[in-house]
């Protein structure tokens, strides 16, 4: 939903996970001992005393505090007490899960060191029901081995903003295939304005899922029988990959920009005539230009591929050493599952944002019309998770050093994406043997 105050300088805000630094699980894999996937730590036993402690990080948005603490106070069969907590979020939880019973519930994405450690709950019993009604793309990023830690609580995503009326000056449509990307971010290079902003990295840290997802490839392959393989071990990701030295070389993008790509001001200040922003932007670009530009997925590269928008969600989930867990379950699924109003007062009263359940989309009035409606038709017929539970971080960086010498180094982008498949692989047997 909303971000915490400095919000473009992190990357464990939910907005981080749309973006390749923020999408991965933390550190540590290797060593973490497997667990049972029974749901419980050796301290999870159920206690009627006690109030729950739900953990929320510190939303940007006027109202999303007051909101969280109405719901905890509404709950009448047991006491709620809200943290809201300020700083780096994610470590906070990371040395929690590990030494504390405390929080018992709180928000996040499932990282497979957590399940592994046996440190979350598995909360299939509670979502079973309604597991349907999620849009699977987003749940899929609190799954683990089929078994769900997360009850997603709302959606962001990515698109392609680009104003109207400059395409139509320079002769250009809107593009549907990488190769119209390029193209038109180069047409659109003029009068003192770049053609497209994809961050100040180049892309890098925005475009690796969409542009593997552009050639039909993934960060990861999962395959029947649960077991992992490098998801981009093909020439076609090479051949993706070098979009990002063509429109690092060609003079078309904008770098340096006063604020990253999750920040709509080059847009709406006239730096660039696209952006590869988020949707919770719409509001404030409307604002400035009102009907005068409109969104896109990416394009597909070429028909291997498809287009695709990345989604990514926080969801509520279970420290497992709490002594509370049957407590926390029943909370949960009030407040998650059973609560729809709530839920869709969380997902759209604060910020602009997709429901995470199907039946709720249709109910979000902001969400029906105009680049907001087309923007959730994507998520809905093209959204891709962005990496995933078991994308560790020594697999991102193995990945994004390849992308940063393909961006900015140029040559036969086959050399370092060998050398990303090899660094992701060495990951996988640490992992899984």
């Amino acid at each position: 939903m909303a971000q915490p105050v400095d919000p473009f300088a992190r990357a464990h805000t939910r907005r981080g996970f749309l973006g390749l630094a923020g999408s991965v699980a933390l550190a540590g894999l290797a060593t973490a001992a497997c667990g049972s996937d029974t749901g419980r730590g050796s301290s999870g036993t159920s206690s009627s005393s006690g109030a729950l402690q739900q953990w929320y990080h510190q939303y940007g948005e006027a109202g999303v505090e007051q909101a969280v603490q109405s719901y905890a106070a509404a709950y009448k069969t047991a006491q709620v007490q809200v943290g809201w907590k300020i700083g780096d979020y994610d470590s906070l939880i990371a040395t929690a899960l590990e030494n504390s019973a405390e929080p018992d519930i709180f928000e996040d994405q499932v990282k497979i060191d957590w399940v592994r450690a046996d440190q979350v709950v598995t909360l299939d019993d509670i979502i079973a029901p309604v597991k349907d009604d999620f849009t699977p793309s987003v749940l899929a990023g609190h799954t683990v081995a089929g078994h769900v830690y997360g009850i997603p609580q709302a959606v962001d995503t990515q698109v392609l903003f680009y104003r109207k009326s400059l395409l139509q000056q320079a002769g250009v449509q809107p593009p549907s295939t990488v190769a119209e990307l390029v193209s038109a971010a180069q047409a659109l290079t003029r009068n003192g304005m770049k053609g497209l902003f994809v961050g100040n990295d180049g892309g890098v840290g925005v475009l690796a899922g969409p542009l593997l997802w552009s050639v039909g490839l993934d960060y990861l392959h999962e395959d029947a029988s649960g077991n992992y393989t490098v998801g981009f071990d093909d020439p076609r990701a090479a051949t993706a990959m070098n979009t990002l030295h063509q429109l690092n070389s060609n003079g078309s993008l904008l770098l340096g920009a006063p604020a990253d790509w999750s920040d709509p001001s080059a847009f709406t200040q006239g730096l660039t005539a696209m952006q590869w922003t988020g949707l919770w932007n719409i509001p404030s670009i409307k604002a400035k230009f009102g009907d005068d530009f409109g969104v896109l997925p990416f394009p597909k590269f070429d028909n291997s591929g498809a287009e695709s928008v990345p989604v990514g969600a926080y969801g509520s989930m279970i420290n497992a050493k709490s002594r509370h867990i049957d407590e926390a379950k029943a909370f949960i699924k009030w407040l998650w599952i059973d609560q729809t109003a709530d839920q869709l007062r969380f997902d759209t009263a604060f910020g602009f944002h997709i429901p995470s359940r199907k039946s709720l989309i249709p109910k979000a009035t902001n969400l029906t019309t105009g680049p907001a409606a087309d923007a959730v038709r994507y998520v809905q017929q093209s959204g891709h998770l962005v990496g995933g539970p078991v994308w560790t971080d020594a697999m991102n960086t193995a990945l994004s050093d390849s992308l940063t010498d393909i961006a900015k180094n140029g040559g036969d982008p086959s050399g370092p994406m060998h050398t990303a498949v090899s660094g992701v692989q060495a990951q996988l047997k640490q992992l899984f043997g």
